[in-house]
C-alpha cells in the first residue's frame, strides 16, 4: 500500500472536450476560454491550482485547443505595444498571470475516450509522484482555494483526496457520490464510491465535485480499464480499484464555498454574475443593470 507524502508539485488539467453545449461559441474557441467576467474560465482554475503551491501544469489538450497553449505563453508583440503605450497595468497583470519557464506542459488526447483516459495521457510526464486533478468546468469559490484545503488535508493523511460536497437527494443520480464514515466531517474516510447511482441508492447525498489528489499507481490502473458508462473509460472505476484492490486509503474533503457549473449555460452565466457581484470595481453598476432588467 502507497501513502506517500511526497509534495504534490503537479496538476492536471484536462482539456480536450468539445463543449457542444455551447455551440455555436465553442465551434472555434474551446470552452475552456470562455470568460467569467474577464478572465478564460481554465486561467480561474489554474489561478486556485497556483494559489494552493502547484509548480507544474499540465494540461491534456486536443484539436483545435492550440489557443489554450497561446494563453499560457508570452505574446511578444501584446506586451511590445502595451510598453509603447504606457499600460503598465495591464502589462503587469499579463507578467502575474504567466507561468514561469518550463511550467507548462501539453500532451494531446487524440481520440475522446473519456475522462479516465485523459488522466492516462498525463503518465509520463507526472511520472511516479502523487499529483492533483482539477476539472476546469468546476468553479471552486471561497475564501481558501478548494486545492489548498485538499493539500492540507493530503499532508496529514496521506493516500488520495476527492472534494465533495452535498446535493439534494433527488439529485444524486446525477453525480459520483461517495459514502463516508462521517457525512458531517471536514475530512472523512471513503467506504463507497458509486457513478450516478440510481434513485433511491446513494450512499450519502456527498457528491464528487471535480478535484482530486491521486497518487501514481491510478495510471497503471487506467491503462487497463475497460470501458464503463457511456462506453468511455471511467475515473470512477479505477478509483475504486485503487481503494478495494488495492487497498488504497481515499478521504472526502468537504468544500463549503459555492461551486459553478460552467459546463452548463445556466452554471456559465451564474459564475459571471457571482464573480462579477464579488469585484468592487463592477458591482455597483452590475446591481444598478439587474435591477433594470428584472
Amino acid at each position: 500500500m502507497s501513502t506517500s507524502k511526497r509534495r504534490i508539485r503537479k496538476a492536471v488539467f484536462p482539456v480536450a472536450g468539445l463543449g457542444t453545449r455551447f455551440l455555436p461559441a465553442t465551434k472555434a474557441m474551446p470552452k475552456e476560454m470562455l470568460t467569467v467576467v474577464d478572465r478564460p474560465v481554465i486561467q480561474h482554475v489554474v489561478d486556485e491550482a497556483r494559489a494552493a503551491g502547484i509548480e507544474h501544469f499540465i494540461f491534456i489538450t486536443g484539436r483545435n485547443k492550440g489557443v489554450i497553449e497561446d494563453h499560457f505563453d508570452s505574446m511578444f508583440e501584446l506586451e511590445q505595444t502595451l510598453q509603447q503605450r504606457g499600460k503598465m497595468s495591464e502589462l503587469e497583470l499579463l507578467a502575474r498571470d504567466l507561468p514561469g519557464a518550463g511550467q507548462t506542459s501539453f500532451t494531446r488526447q487524440q481520440a475522446p475516450l473519456g475522462l479516465g483516459h485523459a488522466v492516462w495521457c498525463a503518465r509520463e510526464i507526472v511520472g511516479d509522484e502523487p499529483f492533483a486533478l482539477l476539472l476546469p468546468d468546476m468553479l471552486h469559490a471561497a475564501a481558501k482555494p478548494c486545492l489548498a484545503d485538499m493539500i492540507e488535508a493530503y499532508e496529514a493523511h496521506g493516500g488520495n483526496h476527492i472534494a465533495v460536497a452535498p446535493v439534494p437527494e433527488d439529485q444524486t443520480h446525477q453525480y459520483g457520490i461517495v459514502g463516508v464514515e462521517d457525512v458531517k466531517a471536514k475530512v472523512s474516510r471513503i467506504t463507497k464510491m458509486v457513478e450516478k447511482p440510481p434513485r433511491g441508492t446513494a450512499p450519502s447525498n456527498l457528491h464528487i465535485t471535480g478535484r482530486y489528489i491521486l497518487q501514481p499507481e491510478i495510471f497503471d490502473l487506467l491503462g487497463k480499464q475497460t470501458k464503463g458508462a457511456g462506453g468511455e473509460i471511467q475515473l470512477t472505476d479505477s478509483m475504486i480499484t485503487l481503494a478495494e484492490a488495492a487497498n488504497q486509503p481515499f478521504h472526502a474533503v468537504r468544500f463549503d464555498g459555492q461551486i459553478y457549473d460552467c459546463g452548463s449555460k445556466i452554471g456559465f452565466l451564474t459564475a459571471n454574475l457571482a464573480y462579477a457581484l464579488a469585484r468592487e470595481d463592477l458591482a455597483p453598476a452590475l446591481r444598478a443593470e439587474l435591477r433594470k432588467l428584472v
